[in-house]
């Protein structure tokens, strides 16, 4: 795998960080790619990121993850959402213009925060992207299924792709189905049963985490080669 370190600019002088891995064999490389932001309180380091990543470079597609400011400070407490869109901005400029990349197509993907992001930044217009993947979209808080996250779900416009955990308590399924209902966008909705919202299994199932990530990665690659690839 080859695997780059790049230096995106975010706005007021400050950088961030961000891996991009590219496809083994530059001739089979998709005209789309995916730009990836980690969640709260993790980075782009985190293992299902890096495998995300990886795992879609294996298959042709050029991936992008990157650091939000904070968590390139080394700081727990996310910046301001502004700060938040500017940096994605920033990852998507830098992916287009500076890496190197002839990607056609650009698809957002995010684990929690990474994605609401993105999503909120899709529905005004302001995210160049052909399509969404949410590693774990964060619907309410942390067991308050009554304050959702949904608004600008309806306003989307792109094909959406959903992984969620049956142990999330950031993402109540009875609830979220619901909002999917009334989504105008096309979307796809992926359980990971037993998975919590890093899906993480049980022990007691007895199935590994590379196992489950491998699964996230070839509903990803599926999902991109009939929603978005050529489209």
């Amino acid at each position: 795998m080859d695997r780059r370190r790049l230096t995106v600019p975010v706005a007021k002088g400050e950088a961030v960080s961000a891996v991009l891995a590219l496809p083994p064999d530059r001739g089979r490389m998709r005209g789309t790619g995916v730009i990836v932001a980690h969640g709260a309180g993790n980075d782009m380091e985190h293992p299902l990121l890096a495998a995300f990543t990886d795992g879609l470079a294996g298959a042709g597609y050029p991936a992008l993850r990157f650091n939000f400011p904070y968590k390139e400070k080394g700081l727990k407490l996310p910046d301001a959402p502004g700060i938040l869109e500017d940096a994605w901005a920033a990852a998507c400029r830098v992916f287009r213009e500076e890496s190197g990349v002839a990607a056609d197509r650009i698809v957002a993907a995010g684990k929690s925060m990474g994605g609401r992001i993105a999503s909120q930044m899709a529905a005004a217009g302001a995210l160049p992207a052909e399509g969404l993947i949410f590693l774990g979209y964060p619907l309410h808080p942390e067991g308050d299924p009554s304050r959702l996250r949904d608004a600008h779900l309806y306003r989307v416009g792109v094909p959406m792709l959903f992984f969620a955990g049956t142990r999330d308590r950031l993402c109540d399924l009875a609830i979220l189905r619901g909002v999917l209902g009334k989504v105008s966008a096309p979307w796809k909705l992926e359980l990971v049963e037993g998975g919590d919202h890093s899906f993480e299994l049980p022990k007691a199932m007895g199935v590994p985490q590379s196992d489950v990530f491998a699964r996230i990665v070839k509903t990803s690659i599926r999902w991109l080669e009939e929603t978005v690839d050529g489209n």
